[in-house]
């Protein structure tokens, strides 16, 4: 039977460990209440950190603790040193993915040695799951700690579905570009069949992510990546709607006596004071200091509520070992000071200041009495604390004052919805709160109350798991398999011949496309397999390529190869001298400076294009554009060039993997491929390319000839072969059995 396996940092359940011996405490609140649902079905698993460092356990201990969590809980934990934890958690999560998602770039930290744990931990986490996966299962894989994973995961486990959910921001692509290691960490996300996040904004910036670092293209949500597709999609995470609306109105829990005593304040106020709420973690990202000074700057700009109206700051304790955090402490205690000092009385304080966690519970009892809930946080994937005091005001009353740059923004819009850094708008928005209207404040809250209870934590989960599901899995291998097969057809027949000819396209073929054309030489393994096939005496290997003739010279020297150049108009023979293609065709470039001139007016509006100049052609190239730049422009360019082009009889414009090039339309690949075929007795024929100016080779070849299109999209070749780096398995294929 098959079965659900939930992977995150943290298991549900947390282990503690003192002069008694080993406690186990579940936890509350979270991914852990987000997935309870899903956790409680008998055919689930959950692997992940049980909290306690691996040093401090001792092989039965460590024993005790696997079979305990197993049995009692279902949750198989993944031991962690001391040494991992602070160089992967307090380290690269921490110091270098939390500040910079969060658009902090000035507290980024950058660090080979933490970047090792990062993917030392995900390798971890890997080798746990692995013992466990079968084929058919459900991996869910949660949150930035663990992005490594899900490529792990699919490369070994092809026929597993398997999701991914970003429970924080996701940036736009000038920040995330900042980072070191940003491609392995698309590519490791890329592993998944369906990536989550919470808005459709995080969506937008991934996928413009993942199109300008990595290429890849996208249609509807859908990436087509190494020939299987990866939906991604927005899932905005709700709470337990029920377990808010209907809590009972408790009594102080008593649990914590410092909590029951702060309670107690809080609740029993005044009956005429108006109570405004603020509850965070201590994060930079909640933007504390600002809500603080936003709260001044409304007392100083409403004085009639001095005296009348209270802040309760609630500040949970978060991150002990990451310094930042610890200055922050400190400024927040200065600023309460500052604020309390410059606006307090005898009789009256603006705010109350608590510097610990409050129960579930507690919390609740909190949010029925407070008149106004103040949630500004700078930036926040999501930010629940405002869905809970929605839905804890059974009495639909109440109102909360929530940023913009909150996930929730995007689904509370009857809220009071405020810039987090606008101190006059937030002060304006307070006042709006306190003094809305009763029937206006039923009205936003009964629309709010009825989307938090139809879009609560269980249809979060049901929805992502539901979608999940529906994807077609094992594309990797089918694809594999066919690859697999395919490779193996054309390398039996490679074997079994006497003389032979390959046709190789080179850029997209032999090698990635690169950002700049320049930068596409040759690898040392292209060189080493390039130079086995020469040194066969029954093979000829011709490159086929749009590239001059000087930089063929230059990349591919000293190796027993043939040459097209400039897509077919000179071609060379191993030391000999490049002669044209069709010697009766005169090469007239006079084309060449109105061509460029047109390129150039576009090139100096378009960022990150530029223009290659060959000997008979000119390239436009735009790999490294905004691709919204590129579809706004492209047309106008195409359409201006053609216009050109028609005082000039024989030139042909071609349209290939990012690059538009103009060039003599009458030869082509495909016409002298016949001047190596013709006079020769070869008894295996074949062609690679990637390309549309590879399909007049692919026609032109006899049918008998084996031809490979490299990547996906229509073709005339007999063969297809996902990308470039199965192109390399296959020569090496052909070395290894020449």
């Amino acid at each position: 039977m098959s079965k659900i396996i939930l992977i995150s940092n943290r298991l549900p359940v947390t282990i503690v460990k003192d002069g008694k011996g080993l406690s186990y405490r579940k936890s509350v609140g979270g991914l852990a209440t987000g997935l309870k649902s899903v956790y409680s079905k008998s055919n689930c698993l959950w692997i992940g950190w049980p909290g306690l460092p691996e040093n401090v356990l001792d092989k039965t201990e460590k024993q005790q603790v696997k079979g305990k969590l197993l049995k009692e809980y279902r949750c198989l934990p993944v031991f962690l040193t001391e040494e991992e934890v602070d160089n992967y958690y307090y380290g690269f999560c921490n110091k270098t993915i939390w500040p910079l998602f969060h658009y902090f770039l000035s507290k980024v930290e950058y660090s080979s040695k933490m970047w090792d744990a990062y993917q030392k931990a995900n390798q971890k986490f890997f080798e746990m799951a692995d013992t466990v996966i079968q084929d058919g299962d459900t991996v869910w894989v949660h949150d930035y700690q663990l992005m490594l994973l899900p490529q792990m995961i699919k490369e070994k486990h092809p026929n597993v579905h398997v999701g991914f959910f970003l429970h924080i921001p996701f940036p736009v692509f000038e920040v995330y570009r900042l980072l070191i290691w940003r491609e392995k960490i698309l590519k490791g996300l890329l592993g998944a069949d369906l990536i989550g996040f919470h808005t459709y904004d995080y969506v937008r910036h991934f996928l413009d992510c993942v199109n300008r670092l990595l290429g890849t293209e996208y249609n509807y949500n859908v990436i087509n990546y190494r020939g299987r597709h990866v939906k991604v999609d927005a899932f905005p995470m709700g709470i337990d709607y029920n377990q808010f609306f209907s809590a009972p109105d408790s009594a102080p829990s008593g649990v914590d006596k410092t909590a029951q005593k702060s309670l107690e304040e809080l609740v029993g106020a005044k009956p005429k004071m108006k109570m405004i709420l603020s509850v965070d973690r201590l994060d930079y990202t909640k933007g504390i200091p600002e809500r603080i000074l936003a709260f001044s700057h409304f007392l100083a700009q409403y004085p009639q509520y001095r005296g009348k109206v209270r802040l309760n700051l609630i500040v949970a304790p978060s991150r002990a070992k990451v310094d930042s955090y610890a200055s922050l402490k400190k400024e927040i205690n200065q600023l309460v000071g500052e604020v309390n000092g410059k606006f307090g009385t005898l009789d009256w304080m603006p705010i109350w200041y608590y510097y610990h966690a409050f129960s579930q519970e507690d919390l609740i009892s909190l949010y029925r009495h407070s008149d106004v809930l103040l949630d500004t946080p700078l930036r926040d994937g999501m930010n629940l604390v405002c869905k809970e005091y929605i839905a804890s005001r059974n009495d639909y009353g109440g109102m909360a004052v929530i940023s913009e740059t909150a996930g929730a923004s995007a689904e509370l819009s009857e809220a009071i919805v405020v810039n987090a850094n606008d101190y006059d708008t937030i002060a304006a928005g307070i006042k709006s709160a306190l003094e809305m209207p009763i029937e206006e404040k039923l009205s936003r809250n009964r629309m709010m109350h009825a989307h938090l209870k139809e879009y609560d934590v269980n249809f979060w989960a049901d929805k992502f798991l539901l979608t999940l599901g529906k994807i077609k899995i094992g594309a990797d291998a089918a694809n594999g398999e066919q690859t697999a097969g395919e490779i193996r057809t054309i390398r039996d027949a490679y074997r079994n011949v006497k003389k032979r000819l390959l046709f190789l396209d080179y850029d997209g073929t032999l090698m990635p496309f690169q950002p700049t054309p320049n930068k596409a030489s040759p690898d040392n393994e292209l060189r080493q397999a390039l130079s086995a096939l020469t040194n066969d005496p029954k093979n000829t290997v011709v490159i086929t390529s749009g590239r001059d003739r000087g930089t063929l010279d230059k990349w591919l020297s000293g190796l027993n190869l043939s040459f097209v150049a400039s897509h077919g108009m000179y071609f060379r023979r191993p030391n000999g001298k490049w002669l044209m293609t069709m010697p009766e065709v005169s090469v007239d470039v006079n084309w060449k400076e109105p061509v460029r001139h047109i390129l150039q007016l576009y090139t100096y509006n378009i960022p990150g294009s530029l223009i290659e100049e060959k000997d008979v052609s000119i390239a436009w190239h735009y790999r490294r554009c905004d691709p919204h730049v590129v579809a706004a422009k492209y047309p106008v360019i195409k359409e201006a060039l053609l216009c050109l082009m028609g005082q000039f009889k024989n030139l042909g414009l071609q349209e290939g993997h990012k690059v538009l090039e103009v060039k003599d339309k009458r030869v082509n690949k495909g016409i002298v491929s016949s001047l190596f075929i013709q006079n020769a007795d070869f008894d295996f024929i074949f062609g690679a390319g990637d390309d549309y100016t590879d399909e007049d080779l692919f026609l032109a070849l006899p049918q008998n000839a084996f031809t490979v299109k490299i990547g996906p999209g229509k073709t005339h070749a007999h063969y297809q072969l996902p990308t470039w780096q199965d192109m390399r398995s296959l020569l090496n294929a052909f070395n290894s059995n020449s």
